[in-house]
């Protein structure tokens, strides 16, 4: 398929539910007798509670319970074992004790027979706090830094070599924390069916991990755990793992013996469901004359809670992208009283590549070398890390075709020399990488009588399609029409499938429903008997062997290729920015996005995956970022209304393009993941093209008005 004709394939087979509303998110049903919870948030950053006076929260009208640490059953997975210390850190406790770690940490759930009964009385939930000194401020807390686990000092070659290099440069690159902020909130509705045995709605990326989850934190069996979460409206990660209010729903219909809803404010979404932490980088790089790296040297150091280590690891895209023989990396985390972060799209790579593809720009200038043609001086033929082939890499092709897209042949190499009706005028560029991943799936396919075929898998779907694939892989094996196809998913009951996570659905379940139709296709031939290849009418076969229906199940998993190879997926992005130069307002003009990604299985759900990774890309680069009143350790701008994220004005037409060239060894369709490298390399990209329109190089994201402004001179120049 060539990218004329990638508009051509399927549209999503539950976009007319979703858009006359018809398909239902987890806050969306009504279990009867269902009631209502609401959480109540610590006031203060750290320290412990005093005292908590519920009595007018309970004897408000309607209201069933008022649950906080000192009247919470105890929650099996907490306790401690006799005779075995308590670990020193972990997943937060919900209503474990009466200490405080973050602020708007819950400190009390209220369940009330409506909504707004619930969400008045929590009002009037009050706590009196012994509260201590805090610290939510990274760069004044770096000397508490520690590497990680399995992380930290990582080298190859020569450490620091590129101080040797005849032409070199060393600089520090900020990225603020962002949060997910995807449209849908997070929502749980928790019913018990019997003393052991639940029912939960929720909003997760993978229905058995959090099947497992809850099994774990309150001790059970996992068949005994129906999970449900059929329509996500997005996650990008906030979805990865069970959450403290996922713990209050299921506490509280525990408590009121009846069904519980809790979803949360759009404010408690800053602080109860991760973010991409808050990191510094420093990264020397130096080359030879004729733009030959020989060394990279890259540091980062990354916000983390006191409570609990998290790593994403951003430094690791300095070992994998570029040929350079010297490479060292050095990665600490340092705890502050916060909620802790989690893996956010483009998890680690998005961060790490913010600074080491600004920092190659910098070195093009420097090096009087075009940006696309010093990466192609060092493109790596093999995984710099270990040697081992790629499965597959057509990033050279990918350059081209971005800068034909772009109009790369337009931009001139001297920063701020061009002028278009009063705005500066400038083009970047940078590439995005990500590993390309194969796990454990299983899918069942069902032929009915009546010629339908029924997938059924337990992923989830957070946005990008999934079902929309797995129907054209399904129709194209079995060689019958979409319409007469139905994908079953989002149901913890179905066969076994992993998170929707890391960019591997595609290749995982993908896999397991192109493994399960071959092998329905083949028992259907088998019923036949005459060995034959042609598509049999599975209707006539079926009738007449008076069966009401065929299936199979099949299970996938990597093979030995995942050893052999060194698989990623590559993306390049290109940039066409527009600047004022009294105001320093960013537009971006164009965007031309170009993803490696294997063979696109569907072109159209494809596109706007590159499309909405783009546009978190911008948002990242132009305008995300928490701030927090660090007096009192809270946030203050935890809304939409002052947390900017980009608008349709922002954006402008977005060209999504594709290698559609397929991986030889990572599955049976070809396919690659893109997800993360929609996104990734994407804010360097914008932040490089702002340099070549102004000549400012801005190292702290975001790239905001007040870092440009006053830059008239440069017109009169």
């Amino acid at each position: 398929m060539t990218n004329d004709t990638m508009t051509k394939g399927m549209s999503r087979i539950d976009g007319r539910l979703k858009v006359t509303g018809a398909a239902r998110y987890s806050a969306e049903f009504t279990p009867a007798g269902m009631v209502y919870a609401v959480l109540v948030g610590s006031t203060i950053t750290k320290g412990t509670i005093r005292s908590i006076d519920t009595k007018a929260a309970e004897k408000a009208p309607g209201v069933l319970a008022v649950i906080t640490h000192i009247n919470s059953p105890k929650i099996a997975g907490y306790r401690v074992e006799p005779g075995k210390q308590e670990p020193a850190k972990g997943t937060y406790k919900l209503f474990y004790n009466n200490k405080i770690l973050f602020n708007g940490q819950p400190i009390a759930v209220v369940i009330a027979n409506t909504f707004e009964r619930a969400q008045y009385a929590a009002s009037l939930v009050k706590a009196q706090y012994i509260a201590d000194t805090h610290q939510t401020k990274l760069a004044e807390n770096t000397a508490k830094a520690f590497a990680p686990e399995g992380d930290g000092k990582k080298t190859r070659g020569i450490a620091d070599a590129w101080k040797t290099a005849p032409v070199k440069l060393e600089q520090e690159y900020i990225i603020p924390s962002e949060t997910h902020s995807p449209m849908e909130l997070h929502a749980i509705i928790a019913k018990w069916d019997a003393p052991d045995k639940l029912t939960v709605w929720t909003k997760t990326q993978g229905v058995q991990d959090t099947q497992d989850g809850i099994a774990n934190i309150f001790k059970l069996p996992k068949a005994n755990i129906q999970v449900n979460s059929k329509f996500v409206g997005g996650a990008f990660g906030s979805a990865l793992q069970v959450w403290p209010h996922e713990v209050a729903a299921i506490l509280a219909a525990q408590v009121v013996k009846r069904p519980v809803k809790l979803v949360l404010g759009r404010a408690d979404m800053f602080t109860s469901v991760g973010y991409r932490p808050h990191t510094w980088q420093k990264i020397g790089i130096g080359a030879n004359a004729d733009g030959k790296l020989v060394g990279i040297t890259h540091e980062a150091n990354g916000q983390t809670s006191t409570y609990e280590d998290f790593n994403e690891g951003p430094a690791g895209v300095s070992h994998s992208t570029y040929a350079c023989p010297n490479v060292n990396t050095i990665y600490k985390i340092t705890p502050l009283d916060i909620g802790s972060p989690t893996w956010m799209r483009g998890p680690g790579e998005a961060t790490g590549a913010f600074a080491l593809e600004s920092a190659l720009d910098e070195l093009s200038y420097a090096l009087n070398i075009d940006p696309i043609e010093l990466r192609i001086i060092n493109n790596a033929e093999t995984d710099p890390d270990n040697g081992k082939p790629f499965s597959s890499k057509y990033l050279k092709e990918a350059y081209k075709l971005g800068a034909d897209g772009i109009g790369w042949s337009d931009r001139k190499a001297k920063p701020a020399s061009v002028t278009k009706n009063g705005w500066l005028e400038g083009y970047g560029m940078a590439v995005g990488m990500f590993g390309a991943y194969r796990d454990k799936a299983s899918a069942r396919a069902i032929m009915m009588a009546d010629g339908t075929l029924i997938i059924q898998t337990a992923v989830s779907d957070i946005g990008p399609g999934t079902g929309t694939a797995m129907v054209t892989i399904a129709s194209d094996i079995m060689g019958i029409p979409a319409d007469k196809i139905r994908f079953d998913m989002g149901d913890s009951s179905l066969p076994q499938a992993p998170s929707q996570g890391g960019s591997s659905t595609t290749a995982t379940v993908g896999s397991a429903v192109y493994q399960a139709c071959t092998d329905l296709k083949e028992n259907f031939q088998k019923l036949i008997g005459n060995g034959g290849t042609d598509k049999p009418d599975y209707v006539a076969v079926l009738k007449k062997n008076n069966l009401p229906k065929l299936e199979v199940t099949s299970a996938v998993s990597g093979g030995p290729e995942m050893e052999k190879y060194a698989m990623y997926s590559w993306s390049v992005h290109f940039i066409k920015v527009l600047v004022h130069p009294a105001t320093g307002v960013v537009k971006v003009d164009k965007a031309v996005c170009v993803a490696d990604s294997g063979h696109i299985v569907s072109p159209k759900t494809a596109r706007s995956q590159i499309v909405g990774g783009a546009i978190g890309g911008i948002g990242m680069a132009l305008m995300e970022e928490v701030i927090i009143d660090h007096r009192y350790g809270r946030l203050v701008n935890n809304s939409f209304a002052d947390y900017h994220l980009p608008v349709n004005a922002d954006i402008p037409q977005i060209e999504a393009l594709f290698v559609n060239k397929p991986d030889p060894y990572l599955n049976p369709m070809g396919a690659k993941g893109m997800g993360e490298i929609a996104l990734i390399g994407m804010a360097a990209a914008v932040a490089n093209a702002v340099f070549n329109a102004t000549g400012k190089r801005i190292r702290e994201l975001p790239i905001t008005p007040d870092k440009l402004v006053g830059m008239e001179n440069l017109l009169e120049s």
